[in-house]
Formats: structure tokens, C-alpha cells, sequence
């Protein structure tokens, strides 16, 4: 066959392909609103339920802990059996597991059915973004289309706050499970009828002990830098670091030997995949350490409730969705490295003015760095995503969406560990703790922000006054270190997009693939 054969038109995306992308929409919601709408929903759950503070934690993290460590054997699973098919099947293990986290009626059960939810959602989330790279051939609707995808996800993180106050003021607090139900149900009466089935019908099985790798080594790290932002540095999350990594080799050496592997190494041989999420992965270090911290700044120091706290975090979601939206049509116009790296440049504009904030009236410079910081964050979340799943054939589009997720997830939490350390250790060297407080107290101030308010409530009106000034300038300063390191991270980020994206052209054209792969002896995609 000659090499300068005429290139099989890209075909475009048709209504039906648009209606699929408003179904896919709904999972990705869900997901990123579940990660966020528990927090308001603790003190109801702990009268309801009376966990133990370990209990309450694992409460808290079990979701996402194991919706990260399922999310490459997921991804996987999906390019076998069907991306259709293994959305579907999550979104029913969603729903039910929903109901029963709802009227879980021990702490133990809730664990349980968290656990559980964690797993089933990991279903989705690869399976979205994989279906959504093969509806949408054409790299410029394939950008809109992520775009949207993006800013659903964007957009759930911010209203979980608002969506689980707004229920906690009329229901119990189970009916804040409740809402991913009605979700499922739809997607599971539309999807049929508008999804397509993609899968590599050349796949062969999946290894159990590379499943188990994976899953021990992602849950070691994440767990490990999670507790060491909680509690510092200490031996257990340490080792459970080294842990993670240890296997985390063993699992990355017995892929180079499979010939059918759970992740396939080639992938990060496409210099534009491996670029885009080393830069996913830098980035997200600093929004992650940042965002927590500035939401401790509204709750802690300007004293808003988590409900007041969440709405104030609107602005900059709507910022980072106009950006996602925007960002295809940017990139169609300039260098996809220009456009990432002026958008990180961005970013870090917003963290610069997190430097200058104080412990008083300081929400209208906190609020206009935030805007700031996620129009760059919207930017590179539709663009980077975009770039990862279109650089690779499309049989191998659910392990691209898989390993996307996962390096922001763990960007995140290395974000909360090392940066909200930072913040920590300058809150407590900053912190003067005024003459004839009682040491128990300044004990407890000087442990944590947290510490300060609750030590405040047992001291007169005129002690609490000044220990709560004291506290809330010192937390101030940790959070203007906290916008200096953000800052960096995101100057470093942005001299990788200028550097090592400047040969990319963005996502590999899918006209182009079947051609490519079949250079290549890859397999072929099965469509039905």
C-alpha cells in the first residue's frame, strides 16, 4: 500500500454524539460533587451515627482513597469489556450503594458503604472521558467536548458545599447520598439509546496480581501523604509511602514482562501524554495545598460557616468553567504550549496576590486571587485533559483517562501534604501567643488554627480576643507563604508547557489513528 494513500476524513460529531456528551455530563458531576458535599453533613452524621474520630475520618476518606486505587484497573477493564457496558454497571453499583450508605444506621456500615461507592464510582470516571475521546474524532470538537467534561467536574466540587447545605436544611443527612440516585437512573434510561459501545476486541485477560499491585501501591501513597498533612511527619505514613513505592516498582516491572499488561508502558513514550500529566500532576500540587488552606482562611479567620464558605467559592468556579470553555477555542488559534503556559503564567498571578493578605478584611484580595488562580486551573484542566486522552490510539483511551485521574489525585495530596505542612509550621512559628493565656490554651493554639478556636471558647471574651487575633494573624502568614510556594509550583509548571509542549500539536488527529496504529501492528478499535 502506498504511504501517500489520501487520509480518511475525520468524521464529526453528530447530535446524537452531543446528546451522549449531556449523559456522560451527569456521572462526572456526581463524582466531583460527592467528594465535597459530606463535609457539612459530619456533625448531622455524628449525632446520628456517634463515630469515633478515626471513624469519622475514614468516613471522610474511604471514597477517595479507593475511587484512586481502582481507577487503573478500571480504565483498563473498560478497553476489554466495553466502556458502555462497564459505565452501566457502575452506575447501577452507584445507585444501590447509594441507598445504602443513605440508611447505613452504624459507622461501620457507612465505612462500608463508602468503601463501596469509592469502587463503583471508579467505574465512571475513565469511562466517561474514554467514550467521549472516541464519539468526538475531530480534535476540535473532542476540545469542546472535554471542555464540558472538565467543567462538570469543576463545577461539582464547588456545589457539593451548596447542594449538601441546601438538602441538610429540610432532610437528615443521609439524603445527601441520595442524590446521586435520580442521576443514575437517567443515565441508565438515556445511555443505552445514545452511547455507543467501544472496546479492543484483541484484549486479552486482566492480570489479578497486577490488579492487586496497583491497588496497594496507589492506596499506600495516597493514604501516606494524607496523614502526613493531617498529623505531620511520622513513622506509619512514612513507611506507607515507601510502602507504595516499593510496590508500586514490583507492579511497573511486571507490566514490561505482560504481554497483555494492566498498564501499558508504551504510553509513556508519547512525549505530548507524558508531558501533559507530569504538568497535570505539578499543577494540581499547588491548587491542592492552596485551596485548602484558603477555605480554612474564610471558615476559621473570617468566621463564614461551611455553607457561607462554599458559596463564596462559586466565583472562581464559574471563572474556571468560562476558561474550560474558552480554552478549544484559544488553542485553535495559538500554540498549545503558549496558550497552557500563559494559563498556568495566570495561575500564578493569583497566588502572588494570596502573599499579600492579612488577618483582617482580606476576603476581597482572597476572592480575586482565587478568580485569578482558577481561570488558569480551568484552562490547562480542559486542554491537559484533552491532550492525554487524544495522544494515545483509542483502544488504549480508558488507561489514558485513568492515569489522568490519577495524577491529579495524587498532585493533590501531595499538595495538602507538603504545602499544608508549610503552612502549618509557619502558623506556629508565626504565632504569639499573648501574655497570661493559660498553657493549656497556648498549648492548643500553637498546635493548629483549630486549636486556637476551640481553646477560645473556654477563656473569657477578652483573653479569647486577643489568643483568636493572635491565631488569625499567624494563620495569615501561613497562608502567604502557602500563595509564594503556589506560586513557584505554578512557575515551574509553566516552564514545562513552554518547554516541553512546544513540538506538541495537541491531541493526535483520530482521522489519523487507524492509519498510525496499523503501521504500528496495534490493534483495532471494535465498534458497535
Amino acid at each position: 500500500m502506498s504511504s501517500n494513500a489520501p487520509e480518511a476524513p475525520v468524521r464529526k460529531a453528530g447530535t446524537r454524539e452531543w446528546v451522549g456528551l449531556a449523559a456522560l455530563a451527569l456521572p462526572t458531576l456526581l463524582i466531583s460533587l460527592d467528594q465535597s458535599v459530606l463535609y457539612l453533613a459530619l456533625p448531622h452524621l455524628a449525632e446520628g451515627l456517634n463515630p469515633t474520630g478515626t471513624q469519622t475520618l475514614w468516613i471522610m476518606d474511604i471514597y477517595g482513597f479507593l475511587i484512586a486505587g481502582f481507577l487503573i484497573t478500571m480504565g483498563t477493564l473498560g478497553d476489554r469489556i466495553g466502556r458502555r457496558k462497564l459505565l452501566l454497571i457502575g452506575a447501577t453499583a452507584v445507585g444501590i450503594t447509594s441507598i445504602a450508605a443513605a440508611y447505613s444506621t452504624s459507622a461501620e456500615g457507612l465505612i462500608a458503604t463508602r468503601a463501596l461507592l469509592g469502587i463503583a464510582a471508579a467505574t465512571l470516571m475513565p469511562s466517561t472521558l474514554a467514550l467521549i475521546s472516541n464519539m468526538f474524532e475531530d480534535p476540535y470538537q473532542r476540545g469542546r467536548a472535554i471542555a464540558v467534561w472538565a467543567s462538570c467536574f469543576m463545577g461539582g466540587t464547588a456545589l457539593g458545599p451548596v447542594v449538601g447545605g441546601a438538602m441538610l436544611e429540610y432532610f437528615w443527612w443521609g439524603s445527601v447520598f441520595l442524590i446521586g440516585v435520580p442521576v443514575m437512573v437517567v443515565l441508565l434510561t438515556v445511555a443505552p439509546f445514545v452511547l455507543p459501545e467501544y472496546k479492543n476486541p484483541n484484549a486479552g485477560k486482566i492480570d489479578l496480581l497486577s490488579v492487586l499491585l496497583s491497588l496497594v501501591s496507589i492506596l499506600a501513597i495516597i493514604y501516606g501523604l494524607k496523614e502526613l498533612a493531617r498529623y505531620g511527619v511520622e513513622l506509619v505514613p512514612v513507611l506507607s509511602i515507601v510502602l507504595g513505592l516499593a510496590v508500586g516498582a514490583v507492579f511497573l516491572s511486571r507490566q514490561g514482562k505482560l504481554d497483555d499488561p494492566l498498564l501499558d508502558l508504551k504510553l509513556f513514550k508519547i512525549g505530548a501524554f507524558t508531558a501533559a500529566l507530569l504538568i497535570l500532576m505539578v499543577s494540581m500540587l499547588g491548587t491542592g495545598g492552596g485551596y485548602l488552606f484558603i477555605t480554612g482562611f474564610v471558615q476559621m479567620v473570617e468566621g463564614y460557616s461551611p455553607l457561607e464558605a462554599g458559596l463564596w467559592m462559586v466565583p472562581a468556579a464559574i471563572a474556571s468553567i468560562l476558561a474550560a470553555q474558552l480554552a478549544p477555542i484559544f488553542a485553535k488559534q495559538h500554540p498549545l504550549s503558549t496558550v497552557i503556559g500563559v494559563s498556568l503564567l495566570i495561575g500564578m498571578i493569583g497566588y502572588v496576590l494570596l502573599i499579600f493578605i492579612g488577618p483582617v478584611g482580606g476576603m476581597p484580595l482572597l476572592i480575586t486571587g482565587f478568580v485569578i488562580t482558577f481561570i488558569g486551573v480551568g484552562t490547562f484542566g480542559a486542554l491537559g485533559t484533552n491532550l492525554v486522552v487524544g495522544s494515545v490510539p483509542p483502544e488504549r483511551g480508558g488507561s489514558a483517562a485513568a492515569l489522568s485521574s490519577i495524577s491529579g489525585d495524587l498532585g493533590t495530596a501531595l499538595g495538602i501534604a507538603t504545602l499544608g505542612s508549610l503552612g502549618t509550621a509557619v502558623y506556629r512559628s508565626s504565632l504569639d501567643v499573648p501574655d497570661g493565656t493559660p498553657s493549656g490554651a497556648a498549648d492548643s493554639a500553637e498546635g493548629s488554627m483549630e486549636g486556637a478556636l476551640k481553646a477560645a471558647r473556654e477563656l473569657p471574651s477578652d483573653a479569647a480576643d486577643s489568643l483568636l487575633a493572635a491565631a488569625s494573624d499567624a494563620y495569615a502568614s501561613g497562608l502567604n507563604a502557602i500563595g509564594i510556594a503556589c506560586a513557584v509550583v505554578t512557575a515551574i509548571s509553566a516552564t514545562f508547557a513552554f518547554t516541553l509542549l512546544r513540538k506538541s500539536r495537541g491531541a493526535v488527529p483520530s482521522g489519523n489513528a487507524p492509519k498510525e496504529r496499523e503501521e504500528k501492528g496495534e490493534d483495532s478499535l471494535s465498534t458497535t
